[in-house]
């Protein structure tokens, strides 16, 4: 039986994937069954090509978009990872026009590996502290832009 360096799989995805814009990684690292079981915006697709949208929608709305993996543990034929997205918002993101602002905002994944690929995904993404940054939703307290 191989073995399998799962964290590297993940960490590649990041590198290549989301840094680097290079979605064929996903290709090479999904199995081809994937199940997504976080939710992705309305009108993406399931499984990894929904996954390549999301991406790609990170990659438009945030050009300059940088990935730190905070912590990472690894048990059984699952993988957990905090990290921090940063990125400039220089592009259209979710129907969001270009603000300009340096966004920060963390998640959390959960991935579950079968022969080395990656079979299914649950995460948490820090979208309400992100659209507070970009301007998009007001921060506690703050009446809403008119």
């Amino acid at each position: 039986m191989p073995a399998y360096n799962n964290e590297a799989v993940l960490r590649r995805v990041y590198e290549q994937g989301i840094v680097k814009g290079n979605l064929t990684v996903l290709d090479e690292s999904f199995d081809r069954n994937f199940a997504e079981h976080a939710p992705l915006p309305p009108g993406f697709k399931a499984g990894v090509e929904g996954v390549k949208q999301f991406f790609t929608a990170l990659r438009t709305g945030f050009p300059d978009l940088q990935v730190t993996m905070n912590d990472v543990a690894n048990q059984g034929d699952k993988v957990w990872a905090r990290a921090t997205f940063t990125g400039t918002h220089k592009g259209t993101f979710l129907n969001i026009p270009p603000t300009n602002k340096k966004v920060s905002f963390e998640l959390i994944d959960i991935l579950r590996f079968s022969g080395g690929k990656v079979a299914e995904h649950w995460g948490v993404i820090d979208n309400l502290g992100m659209l507070q940054q970009l301007g998009a939703v007001p921060p506690p307290g703050q009446p809403p832009k008119k």
